[in-house]
């Protein structure tokens, strides 16, 4: 096969296997996808509900259907003209006795042969945990399960285990039972008798792990997790062996024509993303001799301003930039200072977005990532005494300085390791060193500290040795500590960055929720035309074949979702009166604070569901409010300043819960709730505008669209588990049998209303890179100009390649004007564009155009311009093709 016109992203679990996915081919292929894109395939912890808790690297997952049923779906696929694109987990497995590795090395410790493949510290600094593994997997401190009987010796399947609940820890070597009557075994072991318990101590404390209670976990782990779940052990896929191991499958795969290419998941958590990159892009050319190059996209979330790594042989990322780019041209920059100020009447809380981010990552520091931390700053402390020049460096100070540092660090991660730091590598440490220096001062001794980190943190030093002079220790030595500081630094920063941002910030923070999205920066609450089409004509350049993403199983809340609250920006203040009557009543019911009443209000409003009548009987509603009550307690947990996952609060939860229930449950409620209902419902219709808009951006710009499961129709999600519910083939097959893919689309008020029109509209867009791929994947991005009363609402653009072009264009900030259309009174609302006008390139024929959705030429005039409400007659989106 070869790159991917167009991608579906497909959540894999027991309960949709990969036979259920096979049987929705039929939709996928007519809808115009080249390739499904699917969630881990590999064998994950029993009950897994997305696959990224791998078990087994080397078997495909049993609750999927095991590897016959991926190759029926292969070969499904194939007889469809689909392909198949797979997300692997290279950077981590499940911590669980289930993972055979995992066992071993509890069971072995250090001279476990998979002891390589996990990222532990077996020499940190606490001396009780020595040549052991940290399990935080006690409910309550180890004195007082073991004293309660929680910790038990047991025979299980021939063998005695530890148990602690549900899960079954194996024994070192060398325990030698008295008697072969297990029972009795068992009995001599039983901790409620002070005997028992002290035999018992004194097993776990010769195992190779060490029990402990699961809050000990942020300050004592030592080896990596993924972020901050204890549940998932870091994987140490730099290493030759635990690479080989962990992809033999999935490149046999794809020698064997299965799979067409990866999704790697979370790049930046591995040693050397860029070596890896190379080692795996090699690794698939070698299997796949005669074959086309495999297509590889990374996880990589990109900061405003940062671009993916040019050393990397990846076609691109999996779009979080482009939903971010998206979702910020549709939200009018006007807005942002009221928004803003209104928000911090209501929080309490005048900062701005830096201040209050750089508060949640000092956060995350001290409370979340202190054994990441400790462990770099021993680190660098040990440098520190390599060198007589350095050795009164202390490591409470270099505590205190890196902490500053890293509490400053702009982006998830630097990649020094490889080479040396590149020149972006240099510009964001420097600023983060600029924000660090402000704060420990620029002429104090941590100041000196602070210039001392950034040369151990280079990259170079290590890859050079020491400075000249210097009476350090050899050169070799020196080289390896150093190089471990830098893993551990640049192993940190990406939890760090992902954690303070996008599962606290963005939590804390809502002046608009709709830019508190995964990808997305709290200094970007718009975008101009200008700079879209300029980051859209950087990726034309430089990464074609990069996925554009508007909704992932990782998303804040739905395309859709967004798409309707961005309307709130063209009219910030008729917004922000409603709310001051609104969050003060919604807060009542609680009581909550005004800021999560707030926040609650704008989750009321976005996603509440087109079919949803504010006077509905309470079976609808409950269910609809049940979904806002999940949402609540993972946003308020996430916030951590009134509740947390660590910490929660019941009482205010109680309130905050209290405060949905209410809304059903009162008069006082009822009347609120259909006030905010019938407001939802009457923005509707423009939120329908910008997704549409969104939508044909995403299927028509350099790139490779992806569409998330569920979204071919509207989408009105919130975060997971909400983004992940179960997905209705039926009704979507039904809608797509009755278009008629060679008549123009429908655009009545049914059509907006089921969602049918997106459908069409994505179905369209498939089709049209279907019959002319080289145009969509080679050719660049041409920004078209607009003039008349209304070209500041106009995005327009070509895609030209040898005679054929298309031209697309979309509205902006003009969607609450535009609602017309999805009531199917498209004769009143394109009458907003009189007047105005596109400029197409010289020479372009006046008969030229075909609207692929309307079945209409438009008339192209004697000046080479197009008239934008004869494009527009009859939909808010045009996509044209020369004829």
């Amino acid at each position: 096969m070869n790159a991917p016109r167009a991608t579906a992203r497909l959540q894999l679990h027991a309960g949709f296997t990969l036979d259920d996915a096979r049987a929705q081919l039929p939709y996928y292929a007519a809808l115009g996808v080249s390739h499904l894109y699917l969630s881990p395939i590999t064998e994950a912890r029993h009950g897994s509900t997305h696959g990224y808790d791998v078990i087994d690297h080397q078997r495909v997952s049993g609750a999927l259907g095991g590897e016959p049923a991926l190759r029926r779906l292969a070969a499904a696929a194939r007889s469809l003209g689909l392909g198949l694109i797979a997300d692997i987990v290279p950077n981590h497995m499940a911590a669980h006795p289930s993972n055979a590795w995992w066992a071993d090395v509890l069971r072995l410790g250090p001279r476990s042969p998979h002891a390589r493949a996990f990222d532990i510290d077996w020499r940190p600094a606490d001396p009780a945990l020595r040549g052991k593994v940290l399990l935080p997997v006690l409910p309550e401190p180890y004195g007082q399960c073991l004293q309660a009987g929680g910790i038990r010796l047991i025979h299980d399947s021939d063998a005695y285990v530890v148990a602690v609940g549900d899960l079954h820890l194996p024994i070192a070597p060398g325990f030698a039972a008295d008697t072969d009557d297990a029972a009795a075994v068992c009995a001599a072991y039983d901790a409620h008798a002070a005997d028992g318990r002290a035999r018992l101590h004194d097993l776990l404390e010769r195992q190779h792990y060490r029990l402990a209670w699961w809050r000990t976990a942020p300050e004592q782990i030592n080896w990596r997790r993924f972020f901050e779940i204890s549940e998932l052990v870091g994987v140490r896929v730099e290493d030759k062996a635990v690479f080989d191991a962990v992809h033999r499958m999935v490149l046999r795969l794809y020698q064997e024509g299965i799979l067409d290419g990866l999704r790697i998941d979370h790049v930046d958590g591995l040693a050397s993303p860029g070596a890896y990159l190379r080692r795996l892009r090699q690794a698939l050319t070698q299997a796949g001799a005669g074959r086309a190059g495999a297509y590889l996209v990374v996880e990589k979330i990109l900061a405003d301003g940062e671009t993916l790594d040019s050393r990397w042989p990846a076609d691109g990322t999996t779009g979080y930039d482009f939903m971010d780019q998206a979702g910020a041209l549709l939200h009018a920059p006007d807005a942002e200072a009221p928004l803003q100020a209104f928000w911090n009447t209501l929080s309490g809380d005048p900062r701005d977005a830096p201040a209050q981010l750089l508060d949640a990552r000092q956060r995350m520091l001290a409370r979340h990532f202190p054994a990441e931390r400790l462990a770099l700053a021993h680190a660098l402390a040990h440098v520190a005494r390599m060198d007589p020049a350095t050795r009164d460096w202390t490591f409470p100070a270099i505590d205190r300085v890196l902490t500053a540092l890293l509490a400053a660090f702009p982006v998830y991660r630097t990649y020094a390791e490889d080479g040396g730091r590149s020149p972006a590598d240099t510009d964001w440490i420097g600023t983060a060193l600029d924000q660090a220096r402000a704060q420990l001062g620029p002429n104090t001794a941590d100041g000196q500290l602070l210039a001392q980190l950034d040369q151990w943190l280079g990259g170079a030093s290590f890859q050079s040795g020491p400075a000249a002079g210097s009476d350090a220790a050899t050169s070799p030595v020196l080289a390896g500590a150093l190089a471990h500081c830098l893993r551990r630094f640049q192993q940190l920063t990406p939890p760090l960055a992902a954690k303070a941002l996008e599962d606290t910030l963005f939590y804390r923070r809502g002046p608009l929720l709709s830019r508190n999205e995964v990808g997305s920066s709290p200094e970007r609450f718009s975008l101009s035309p200008e700079a879209f089409h300029a980051l859209c004509a950087e990726r034309a350049a430089r990464l074609p074949l990069a996925m554009l993403a508007t909704a992932t199983h990782d998303h804040k809340r739905g395309e859709d979702t967004r798409a309707r609250l961005a309307v709130l920006s063209e009219a910030p203040h008729a917004w922000i009166g409603l709310a001051r009557t609104w969050v003060p009543r919604l807060a009542r019911l609680g009581p909550i604070a005004p800021a999560d009443a707030y926040v609650l209000l704008q989750s009321l409003v976005g996603a509440w569901p087109l079919d949803l009548a504010p006077d509905s009987p309470d079976g609808p509603l409950a269910s609809y409010l049940d979904r806002i009550a999940q949402w609540q307690e993972k946003a308020l947990r996430e916030a951590k300043l009134r509740t947390s996952w660590t910490d929660p609060d019941p009482v205010y939860e109680h309130a905050a819960r209290r405060c949905i229930d209410a809304l059903k449950d009162t008069d006082d409620g009822r009347v609120l709730l259909r006030e905010i209902g019938e407001h939802a419902l009457r923005i509707a219709p423009a939120g329908l505008v910008n997704s549409l808009a969104q939508t044909l951006l995403r299927c028509t710009l350099p790139g490779v669209p992806d569409l998330y499961q569920g979204t071919d129709l509207w989408d009105f999600s919130l975060v997971d588990p909400d983004n992940r519910r179960p997905v209705d083939y039926a009704a979507r097959a039904g809608l797509l049998a009755s278009d008629d893919a060679g008549e123009p689309i429908a655009t009545g008020a049914q059509a907006w209303h089921t969602g049918a029109i997106k459908q069409a509209l994505i179905r369209r867009a498939l089709h049209l890179r279907a019959r002319h791929p080289q145009m969509f994947s080679q050719a660049p991005h041409e920004p078209l100009a607009a003039h008349g009363p209304k070209a500041a609402h106009v995005v327009a653009y070509l895609r030209r390649h040898d005679a054929r072009s298309v031209l697309v264009v979309v509205p902006r900030l003009c969607a609450q004007t535009l609602g017309a259309y999805a009531h199917g009174q498209a004769g009143q609302a394109h009458r907003f564009w009189a007047g105005t006008r596109i400029r197409l390139p010289a020479g372009t024929p006046p008969d030229a155009l075909l609207n692929t959705l309307s079945g209409q030429c438009p008339r192209i005039d004697a000046a080479g311009d197009v008239d934008v409400s004869e494009l527009l007659r009859d939909c808010p989106v045009a996509l044209c093709v020369t004829a």
